[in-house]
């Protein structure tokens, strides 16, 4: 018979994760504790930890707008430069 993988709640992960940012127990204490290997919770905090970074570093929502309104402007600029473009060479083109 087939063994099933166990899935593991957010809150599961997250209590686990700040178990062992804490540091007051080995991983191999938290593995025992949480019934996981140790190198699971290694993998979860460092993936924790590189994820809390980015969102720390993340710009806030009136920047990534801003950022967004300024790349819509050069692309309809891009686009207005090569509708102006197909326009001159269909009209020089005709006979």
């Amino acid at each position: 018979m087939k063994k099933q993988r166990r899935k593991f709640s957010k809150e599961f992960k997250l209590k686990v994760i700040l178990d062992a940012i804490r540091e007051r127990e080995t991983l191999q204490q938290l593995g025992k504790k949480y019934d996981m290997h140790p190198q699971q919770i290694t993998n979860w905090k460092k993936e924790y930890l590189a994820k809390s970074l980015e969102i720390m570093d993340s710009k806030t929502p009136k920047q990534k707008e801003k950022d967004l309104q300024g790349e819509a402007d050069k692309l309809y600029k891009k686009i207005g430069q090569l509708q102006m473009e197909v326009d001159f060479l269909k009209k020089n083109l005709e006979p």
